[in-house]
């Protein structure tokens, strides 16, 4: 990736470039929904480790969820808020691939795990009796691993299609980030393969766990409006809901960035979708997925009961 003749050294970021009395109160609320998403996630991954009741593939995946989430908001939230103080927010070329690499690497992990849950219901409601076989925990493994090659597969050829380009003059990424979408914009040079590949291989990345979510959980509902206990319902309902509430937060604003037309591009909506996408729904899934699960807020209290006795014994002379 090169501008003219010279190759590029930096970028600038111009997403949240805020006043000095604006500062403070930025950077305080993006460090408490930080903080909130690291301890959140961490608390689900420990207690799940901590209790051998939620050793089962479900919680398996959710600790792995857990973990991406972790792994994603660092990913470019640390870099924000370095970032929020300064008038001229920077960051060095390789800076920049690198953030652009593990973003994209993590984004589609999350939809593959999202993914992978839904089958988890999918066989756990419909094919009871063949969970144990269809979820072995060599096939667990494989629906994590798998996920992980295909994701970097996906986010080195965006990148080395992304060094083939010329940029222009222009180096001022209207983002709080380094996105591959504002970058492409940025070329002189053709884009046609880089666009084309954006909306082939992301949008299959994307659209293919979204389409086998919907139709595993369109399977899930006809299964479960067949069942004649209320209680039954109910419970189905409440376990399945929490999962799609952070599948619809997650795919309408991966949507909203991606996938409308160029025609509709505005990068304050680009702003407000992607900090939902990388901040408010890695914060919101510990809540979603452990208030509303009885099993999950057990093994929390369990934790927290150890955690108090461990502590205590800490505190004897």
């Amino acid at each position: 990736m090169h501008q003219g003749n010279q190759s590029i050294s930096k970028f600038f970021l111009l997403g949240l470039t805020v006043g000095s009395e604006q500062q403070k109160l930025i950077f305080m609320l993006f460090l408490c929904m930080y903080l909130v998403t690291m301890v959140g996630n961490l608390l689900i991954i420990l207690a799940i480790i901590n209790d051998a009741h939620l050793h089962s593939p479900m919680y398996f995946f959710l600790a792995n969820l857990s973990f991406n989430d972790i792994c994603f908001t660092t990913t470019t939230i640390p870099k924000m808020l370095a970032d929020i103080p300064s008038q001229r927010p920077t960051i060095s070329f390789a800076g920049c691939l690198t953030q652009m690499y593990f973003f994209m690497l993590l984004v589609d992990l999350d939809n593959f795990l999202l993914a992978a849950m839904a089958y988890d219901r999918y066989v756990a409601i419909c094919h009871p009796l063949h969970y144990a076989a269809l979820l072995s925990p060599k096939r667990c493994a494989l629906l994590v691993v798998t996920p992980w090659v295909i994701s970097n597969l996906v986010s080195i050829l965006h990148l080395s299609l992304l060094s083939l380009l010329t940029i222009c003059d222009q180096r001022k990424i209207p983002h709080f980030f380094c996105d591959l979408e504002p970058i492409v914009r940025f070329a002189c040079s053709d884009t046609q393969i880089n666009d084309l590949t954006i909306l082939v291989v992301g949008g299959a990345v994307i659209f293919i766990p979204f389409t086998f979510i919907i139709v595993s959980y369109a399977i899930i509902c006809c299964t479960v409006l067949g069942v004649t206990s209320a209680k039954g319902k109910w419970r189905t309902f409440s376990t399945c809901g929490s999962h799609l509430s952070a599948v619809a937060l997650f795919y309408g604003s991966i949507v909203g960035v991606y996938f409308l037309p160029s025609s509709a591009y505005s990068a304050e909506r680009d702003k407000v979708a992607a900090i939902i996408y990388t901040i408010v729904t890695p914060m919101m899934n510990p809540f979603i997925y452990s208030l509303r699960n009885k099993d999950m807020k057990g093994a929390l209290r369990r934790l927290f009961s150890k955690k108090t006795f461990f502590w205590r014994w800490l505190a004897l002379p």
